[in-house]
């Protein structure tokens, strides 16, 4: 096969799983015209329309879905097998893509990362903000970032953090205007800083837990983020009461900042874990890194 046509099989396969040819030429690092361009010179070649294209999105068309299906696989294998060839290094090589919500990479990832990877100046570590629960093996991370009781089924997985709890805060100013709440069903008379899983599109409910009896409070507000740290900034702001991390609350907490409320309502939870397909071959690379980031007591 002419390598023409090789490149051109690896532009559609980019374009078809990112669904976007804007991701997928950022992926190539060429322009959004010129990925055009090779996906309709392939096109014309197969003598077959293989992606839809409309203003929001792109989509393969059944012959693009059988394509996609039947070279996918393959072009996966050779990857996989040029990648084993790192093990015969004598140092660790290679890139390994991250999906992970933005409090972990910010409390756990970054402050690994920075001591491990000057160790290997070989791995490339590429991290990916995730605040949904992305399938990892569709989206073709090497592993995904979730808490204990997220986990999929069929995964291995490995600690990478400690179980921590959430806290509600609030700016003092917040506080001169309205009580404190007492107990969770309170909050439903409070302004509350709402945060919208980007996946589902749904909101979370505030959990709590008394005498381990689960309590989910529906609270409502003036502000909705899908961003953690937006919901901390709001609340220092004196915006509403925010349901954050309590590490992430604590600096302020300290320094008088924010009060914390209901703190003996609020259980600990199963903390971050590293988890990938149990077929995922590890390759030294990969197994360093897990290595670097496991949780030790």
């Amino acid at each position: 096969m002419p390598r023409q046509n090789v490149n051109d099989l690896l532009a559609f396969l980019a374009v078809a799983r990112e669904r976007s040819f804007t991701r997928a030429a950022a992926r190539f690092g060429i322009s959004q015209s010129a990925l055009s361009h090779t996906i309709r010179q392939l096109e014309a070649r197969l003598g077959v329309r293989l992606l839809t294209r409309t203003t929001r999105a792109v989509a393969p068309t059944e012959a693009g879905e059988r394509l996609l299906q039947r070279i996918g696989p393959h072009f996966d294998q050779i990857e996989i097998e040029v990648d084993a060839l790192n093990e015969l290094r004598e140092k660790p090589a290679g890139t390994i893509r991250l999906s992970a919500p933005d409090y972990a990479i910010s409390s756990i990832l970054w402050p690994k990362l920075k001591r491990f990877l000057p160790k290997y100046p070989d791995i490339k570590v590429e991290l990916l903000l995730d605040n949904g629960l992305t399938d990892i093996v569709t989206e073709r991370f090497d592993a995904g970032i979730r808490m204990g009781e997220q986990l999929a089924k069929g995964m291995i997985s490995a600690r990478i953090g400690p179980d921590f709890r959430f806290a509600v805060v609030g700016d003092k100013s917040y506080f001169a205007e309205h009580p404190a709440p007492e107990k969770p069903q309170d909050l439903v008379q409070h302004n509350c800083i709402n945060y919208r899983f980007p996946t589902s599109g749904a909101l979370y409910v505030w959990e709590f837990e008394e005498n381990g009896r689960e309590i989910k409070i529906r609270v409502d507000g003036q502000l909705v983020f899908n961003n953690i740290f937006h919901v901390l900034d709001a609340a220092l702001a004196g915006r509403g009461l925010g349901y954050v991390p309590e590490e992430m609350a604590l600096p302020h907490i300290a320094k008088g900042r924010l009060a914390q409320v209901l703190e003996g309502w609020s259980p600990y939870w199963d903390g971050y874990h590293l988890y990938y397909p149990s077929r995922r071959q590890s390759s030294p690379a990969f197994v360093a890194l897990v290595d670097a980031l496991r949780h030790r007591e």
